[in-house]
Parts: C-alpha cells; sequence; structure tokens
C-alpha cells in the first residue's frame, strides 16, 4: 500500500520539495497536495514544477483560528491524506485539529528538541553558547514541539557561525533528515533516526 502524503508550507518550500523529490522508485509514499497559508507562497510554485497538486487557504481571510482550520480540513479531508508533514506551516495547530489526525501529522523543528521549541532557536543557541546544534523531526502532537522524537541530526556550532550561517549550513541537512524519516514512517518504522554531519546522503 502505498501512503497518499499532503505537505503544508507557508514560504519557499525546500524542505517540501526535498519531500516530494524523494518520494519517488520504491518509496512507500506520494505525495498528493501541497497547502500554503500564505497566498503566492513560493512553494506552491514549486509545487506545481513538480507535478504535485497545490491549494491554498488564507489565514487572513478567516476570522478566527477555528474558522481557518475547518477550512484547511476541508481541503485535506477531500485529499484523503495517510500522512501530513508540517514543512516551514508557520501556523501553530490547535488541539481541536491535531486530534482529528492521531500520529499522521510529522514535523521538522531546526532544533536538537526538547532544546529550543518556538521560533529563533539558532540565535538562542548561539546566546545559549552551545557547541552543536540541529534539526528534529517529531510527531506532532496538541503541546507545541513536543511530540515523540522520530530523528534528530547534529552539526557542530563554529566560532564564526552567525544565525544566516548555522541556518545554511543546518538546511541540507533538515532536507536529508526529514525524508529519511518520511521513508521510515511511510514504511510503518517509528523508530528513533540519529544521524551526524558525515551521515552520507540517501
Amino acid at each position: 500500500m502505498t501512503l497518499r502524503v499532503a505537505i503544508l508550507i507557508s514560504g519557499s518550500g525546500s524542505n517540501m520539495e526535498a519531500l516530494v523529490r524523494s518520494m519517488t522508485g520504491d518509496h512507500p509514499a506520494r505525495p498528493v497536495l501541497v497547502v500554503s497559508n500564505v497566498p503566492g507562497a513560493g512553494g506552491l510554485d514549486r509545487a506545481a514544477r513538480l507535478g504535485v497538486p497545490t491549494a491554498t487557504v488564507d489565514h487572513r481571510a478567516f476570522d478566527s483560528r477555528a474558522a481557518f482550520e475547518t477550512a484547511l480540513q476541508d481541503i485535506l479531508t477531500k485529499a484523503r491524506p495517510d500522512l501530513i508533514c508540517l514543512a516551514g506551516f508557520m501556523r501553530i495547530l490547535t488541539p481541536t485539529f491535531v486530534k482529528r489526525w492521531p500520529g499522521q501529522i510529522l514535523n521538522i523543528h531546526p532544533s536538537l528538541l526538547p532544546k529550543y521549541p518556538g521560533l529563533h532557536t539558532h540565535a538562542r543557541a548561539l546566546e545559549a553558547g552551545d557547541t552543536e546544534h540541529g534539526a528534529t523531526v517529531h510527531e506532532v502532537t496538541p503541546v507545541l514541539d513536543d511530540g515523540p522524537i522520530l530523528g534528530q541530526i547534529r552539526l557542530p556550532i563554529l566560532g564564526s557561525d552567525t544565525p544566516e550561517t548555522l541556518a545554511k549550513r543546518l538546511l541540507p541537512l533538515e532536507h536529508d533528515l526529514y525524508a529519511r524519516v518520511l521513508r521510515r514512517v511511510a514504511a510503518g518504522d517509528r523508530t528513533r533516526l540519529d544521524l551526524s554531519p558525515e551521515a552520507k546522503p540517501r
């Protein structure tokens, strides 16, 4: 059985593109929809060029978070995904929404959770004097950035790093980690995957 994957984005969609490109050949999943909450987000064009259907649910068009999530739920229900991947989706989903998709929503977060949930993770790691940083793929639960960890990748922080250089060095590692974890989850394996920067690409 090939699982159906919907991907939620807000911006350029680089993680989304990496996921879509990974779902080829004998991969146990296929992308069926990319949804953005931002009209004109660059990731929508990327998805269209990759042949994936797209949709937009502009959160600013709704007078409440519940109304926005109802519209999002309607679009997802029509696409019938087995898994939902958050890939730079900059909206916090309510517990009500998350509970409709138990164990079916994955997210990638740019820190070594449980460190630094929320925003500005690169700056926070530098301000704390950390010697390493990384990214985490986790199952989404009603508590922000607190679900079971499915995979992490680490990289050393350099003395010359800024939040911008750290983000740039981490991004390709995020792409690789998320694609690896998605393949494992789609195949029924939710054991934790830990990678170092020296891990060979897929």
